[in-house]
């Protein structure tokens, strides 16, 4: 399938696309030192929920989708060299709202799991700003 949003995200920051079907994709995210918060090489939860997000986005794969909100837990810290794997999945669709669940993992530990309430518009947001 192909890839209809978020062309120029970082892969490096966001992650990198494994698979990609209809409603659902899995992302892999290699964690680096530009990630850390501290000496001990706590990973800043930013850089999770931004994959999160990310995965999310190419569940629907709508070249408009945005995030309109989310429910999130982080389960477990995350540490500089781990290498997380993303999935996301379309669980419903109300008209333009989409709702995915998003649950990452480190081998076969959930660090992360979300429900991002999404929209795709027939106008991107920024079409007329």
């Amino acid at each position: 399938m192909e890839q209809k949003t978020h062309f120029k995200i970082n892969k490096h920051l966001s992650g990198e696309l494994i698979e990609l079907k209809e409603g659902y994709c899995k992302i892999r995210l290699v964690t680096t030192s530009e990630m850390i918060t501290d000496d001990s090489g706590l990973i800043h939860g930013g850089y999770t929920f931004g994959l999160a997000d990310y995965a999310a986005m190419l569940a629907i794969n709508h070249p408009n989708v945005v995030l309109g909100g989310a429910d999130v837990r982080f389960v477990v810290p995350v540490i500089k060299g781990d290498i997380l794997i993303a999935e996301g999945l379309v669980i419903r669709t109300e008209g333009k709202k989409i709702i995915v669940d998003v649950n990452i993992k480190r081998e076969e530990e959930i660090v992360f799991i979300g429900q991002f309430i999404c929209f795709a518009p027939e106008k991107y947001v920024l079409e007329n700003v």
